[in-house]
């Protein structure tokens, strides 16, 4: 199990796209070259103003280290200025334990699911009931954001899966989600 950030990024009107090519671009790479493992990326098909993605550490120690290692380093310095004026607001983020996600090579949609049990137990029966391997259940990591100048939501006890299931009886928040490898719908059909 890895420290997992599912980050959801409001973005200014017709932003997104710009954001997606820059990020694809420069701090895939980037990231992963300081440590960082970025996982899925997707662009949310209810609201075309957002973009969701997930990275992920071996342990909070090395989260903290690889942050300072990107973000004091040459290509966020170099690209900061062009991703932050795509970006309304970047705090939307959720510090989770688990195996992180990318979705398979020709995913067209993924649902990704975030559940407010609450009772754990129940919630562990119903997840060995409805849950399997490939849905990646992610569970809220209590420790403390060592890097604080990247907030995380705090607070809230939640679980994260991604793939279509029974609903559970708590509290959820569904997101439908296409991977940014997968074209625009509006660009496959022509």
């Amino acid at each position: 199990m890895s420290i997992v950030e599912l980050r959801q990024y409001t973005l200014h009107p017709g932003a997104r796209e710009t954001l997606i090519e820059l990020f694809e671009r420069e701090f895939v790479i980037g990231q992963q070259s300081v440590g960082i493992t970025v996982g899925g990326r997707f662009r949310d098909l209810a609201d075309p103003d957002r973009f969701v993605w997930l990275r992920a550490f071996p342990d909070m120690t090395r989260r903290r280290r690889s942050l300072e290692a990107f973000y004091t380093g040459p290509v966020w310095r170099e690209h900061r200025d062009a991703a932050n004026a795509t970006v309304i607001d970047s705090d939307d983020v959720l510090l989770l334990r688990g195996p992180g996600f990318t979705p398979e090579p020709g995913t067209r949609e993924v649902v990704a699911t975030v559940c407010h049990p609450s009772d754990a137990a129940a919630f562990d029966a119903y997840a060995a009931r409805h849950l399997g391997p490939g849905q990646a259940l992610h569970r809220t990591e209590h420790a403390e954001n060592d890097y604080p100048l990247l907030p995380v939501r705090t607070g809230e006890d939640v679980r994260v899966w991604f793939g279509r299931t029974e609903p559970p009886p708590w509290p959820t928040r569904r997101l439908r989600l296409e991977p940014v490898t997968t074209w625009p719908a509006s660009l496959s059909q022509s």
